[in-house]
């Protein structure tokens, strides 16, 4: 049986397949080729990531295909019902890659309060001409520790995210329409731990309160935060979204931005992914990152691993 990993997969996952007697292919497909692809070389699971869409015509077109695998959370790129409706295996892994995009909230939240990605634009052009001006301009940093951060969306990123956060010192506020609490457990270097109880709140609450906000949900038909949810917000709120593009206004946060309502944002996703605006790209107020969240070797090498585990699963031991 072939697996076609157009968007890539871990040499673990490779390995793994290729043990149970896969024929691995990670030759990288136009999307237009797909269809073709699948059809001429009788390829019967198909594992992409963000890239690769796998919509109706292919689901329709392609006779051999037994799974649709994709290596993350969400699935957007993915005709799920309608697959399923075919009697076609969709698989993801939710839990693989939490703690990389946790990671690369912080990595955000830390530039942002102490304006790294704006001095690391402007210390190599002025950097030996203009140090002390610069040392001054960005002078008024602040702390996380003790600081409220807002999470929206209390899944397994959301719930890795609050780890991180209590184990800075912070206060965590949640909300999610599904989840109604969840224990955070908080582990520490010599075995001890400790058990945080978190019982989500309304949304509302959550913008009144927040220091600083982060989103963790699938792709929505609407923004989650526009320009009326940015008024509910307290000033100079930091917002963090390593989502999925069209869940923030970007016209309504780079006015919020502007106008100093909000004091910075970090961004690894964006509306007109993947180009995004320029005006976006330029602001001197936002950290930027080119969707890569779960682009860590530890996320990637779990995710290959886990997808490996549910093909094998679902072929060869039924």
């Amino acid at each position: 049986m072939k697996v076609l990993a157009n968007d890539g997969i871990s040499d673990s996952g490779v390995k793994a397949l290729e043990k149970a007697g896969f024929e691995v292919i990670t030759t990288k497909v136009a999307q237009e080729q797909v269809e073709n692809y699948i059809n001429n070389n009788k390829v019967d699971v198909i594992l992409v990531r963000s890239a690769t869409k796998v919509r109706k015509d292919i689901i329709d077109n392609c006779p051999s295909l037994k799974i649709i695998g994709r290596g993350g959370v969400g699935m957007d790129n993915i005709d799920v019902d309608y697959a399923r409706g075919k009697g076609l295996h969709v698989i993801n892994t939710p839990a693989s890659s939490s703690e990389s995009v946790a990671e690369l909230v912080f990595a955000h939240l830390f530039s942002g309060v102490r304006f790294l990605h704006d001095s690391n634009r402007n210390m190599p052009l002025e950097g030996d001409t203009n140090f002390n001006g610069l040392k001054k301009a960005y002078a008024n940093g602040m702390e996380l520790r003790g600081k409220t951060l807002g999470i929206i969306g209390f899944g397994r990123i959301g719930q890795a995210v609050a780890k991180m956060a209590l184990g800075l010192g912070m206060k965590v506020i949640a909300t999610d329409k599904y989840v109604g609490e969840a224990v955070i457990r908080v582990d520490f270097y010599n075995g001890q731990f400790i058990n945080v109880d978190i019982i989500t709140e309304p949304l509302e609450d959550l913008y009144k309160h927040a220091d600083f906000i982060t989103l963790h949900v699938p792709a929505q038909d609407g923004y989650v935060i526009g320009k009326d949810e940015l008024k509910m917000m307290k000033d100079n709120v930091g917002i963090i979204n390593a989502a999925r593009g069209g869940v923030i206004d970007e016209v309504a946060l780079v006015e919020a931005l502007d106008e100093g309502k909000v004091l910075f944002a970090g961004l690894d996703v964006f509306e007109k992914e993947p180009t995004p605006e320029m005006r976006i790209l330029m602001h001197p107020k936002i950290s930027l990152t080119p969707h890569i969240g779960a682009a860590t070797d530890e996320a990637q090498d779990r995710i290959g691993t886990e997808l490996a585990e549910q093909i094998i699963s679902l072929l060869k031991n039924n």
